[in-house]
Formats: structure tokens, C-alpha cells, sequence
């Protein structure tokens, strides 16, 4: 059989009867009293263990935070680079060159005529895109915007062309004009 640690340490001659017999009175005695309610329990081990333990699930909850943006910023990461693979138009090799400005300086890309009209009315966009730059169309710009706006270097405010076949477009509307 075991013995208990009071029988342990007495074999062991570490404490004396006297001090054995001392030890299970004063405890006794504690036990009496914290039943009757004139001395409080000694729970601080307890409160300190509640402590630890709050303290950790709220580190457990600021990591698992934490890798939940990480895995929010790599998806949206991934969508971008979808968004502009899929939708990026051929690079051309003209001499025709359209000038931006990105991070204060200036840079150029290969354009056409149309490309250059689209890209001055808004409809077209240029981004950056694995250390270069892609044209891409208004939508998926706007797209891309919403997701990292820091990875839009032009998108110009879209313009309204003026119907050809309006018969009205002489006519223009007065802005004081009271009905």
C-alpha cells in the first residue's frame, strides 16, 4: 500500500511526531472554522488559476485574430491577382506610349489610339501587377479598388460622350432654367 506523505515524511525523518500531530490539528482547526464561516477560504491559488486562464483565452483569441486576417489579406490577395489575369489586355508593342504618374515618378506603357481615348475618358485603368503594369477595364478596376485601392496606379473619372445622333445636342439647358 502507499502511505500517505505525512507517513512518508516520518520515515524519511524529515519532521518528528510532534510536528506531524501539530501540523493535522492547525488543520483541522482551519477546516472547523472555514465551515463555520469566521475565516475566509484561501482561494487566492484559485483566483490566480482564473486569472491565468482568462489571460490565455484571451491571447488564444487575439492569435486566432490574428491568422484570420492573414488568411482574409492572402484571399483577397488571390482575388486581385484573378481579377486582373483574367481581364488584363494584350500588351502591345507600339512606339505609341501612354505617360502616368506612379509613386512620383513617371512611367510609360505601350497604347494604341483607342486604348489612349479610353484610358483619358475613364473607361480603361492601369495597375500595377507583379512589378509591372496592366490595363484593365473600369469594372474590374473598380473591383480591385474596393479589395487594395493602393494597387490602382490611373482610373480617371468616367466622362459622358455625347450622343451622335442626338438631335437635341445643339440645344443646351440653361442651369437656371424655371419651370
Amino acid at each position: 500500500m502507499s502511505l500517505s506523505l505525512r507517513d512518508q515524511l516520518l520515515k524519511a525523518g524529515l519532521v518528528s511526531e510532534k510536528q506531524a500531530k501539530q501540523a493535522g490539528k492547525q488543520k483541522q482547526k482551519q477546516e472547523r472554522l472555514e465551515k463555520k464561516g469566521q475565516v475566509e477560504k484561501d482561494d487566492s491559488q484559485r483566483q490566480a488559476a482564473l486569472a491565468a486562464q482568462a489571460e490565455k483565452i484571451e491571447r488564444d483569441r487575439e492569435l486566432n485574430r490574428q491568422q484570420q486576417e492573414k488568411a482574409e489579406q492572402k484571399a483577397r490577395t488571390a482575388q486581385i491577382k484573378q481579377l486582373i489575369e483574367r481581364s488584363r489586355l494584350p500588351k502591345l508593342t507600339t512606339d505609341d506610349y501612354y505617360n502616368f504618374v506612379d509613386d512620383k515618378k513617371v512611367k510609360r506603357i505601350s497604347v494604341n489610339d483607342l486604348m489612349r481615348d479610353k484610358l483619358s475618358r475613364g473607361s480603361l485603368a492601369i495597375v500595377r501587377h507583379g512589378g509591372a503594369y496592366e490595363i484593365i477595364p473600369r469594372d474590374a478596376a473598380v473591383k480591385i479598388q474596393e479589395r487594395d485601392p493602393r494597387r490602382i496606379v490611373l482610373l480617371n473619372t468616367p466622362t459622358e460622350e455625347a450622343d451622335e445622333d442626338d438631335p437635341y445636342a445643339a440645344y443646351k439647358v440653361p442651369d437656371d432654367l424655371m419651370w
